[in-house]
């Protein structure tokens, strides 16, 4: 039986939050995208530097997942201002679902959602909201089979690619979700 464990990160995860993010992005997103806009995008949202103010942002909040003492991925929420569109204080954003593929099918996914519902509903939030990639349908079906419907699209820039996500969420103050 594997032992999942999950933890809010801290500043001495940056280099693993980086490592676990690079790796993740390339293992999902190579396939459909050109080398040279993943390497672009990758090289801006993937730095030290930026994984660190996202982590030192109190409106941002990181959590690793742990697979018997070993780091196999992380969950990026925000509230407020740190929100990537919509920025209602009523809300939470779950920007980042990430796990390394020989981990996933392990349900470390399904705890990493469940645990953003807990936040949220801690925080009195009255949904959560998050963007996925219309080809991702892996994701897209993660997602409704947890609850959340589709209610816009927005165009998110790979590089110089414009690709558009679909954006969910799930109500909070539905008797069902709570």
């Amino acid at each position: 039986m594997d032992n999942i464990g999950i933890r809010k990160a801290n500043q001495s995860d940056i280099e693993l939050l980086q490592n676990i993010g690079r790796q993740t992005f390339f293992e999902k997103f190579t396939e459909n995208n050109s080398e040279e806009n993943m390497l672009q995008y990758a090289s801006e949202a993937y730095t030290f530097e930026k994984i660190a103010s996202e982590v030192n942002n109190p409106n941002s909040q990181f959590y690793l997942a742990n697979l018997n003492n070993q780091a196999v991925g992380y969950l990026k929420i925000n509230f407020g201002d740190a929100q990537t569109e919509l920025q209602d204080p009523q809300a939470l954003e779950l920007e980042r679902i990430y796990v390394v593929k020989e981990f996933q099918g392990r349900k470390i996914g399904q705890f990493l959602f469940e645990k953003t519902l807990e936040i949220a509903r801690q925080a009195k939030c009255n949904f959560v909201w998050l963007g996925v990639w219309e080809e991702n349908t892996g994701a897209i079906k993660f997602y409704l089979k947890n609850g959340l419907k589709a209610f816009s699209k927005h165009i998110f820039m790979l590089s110089d690619d414009p690709q558009t996500d679909i954006m969910m969420k799930i109500e909070l103050n539905n008797p069902k979700t709570n």
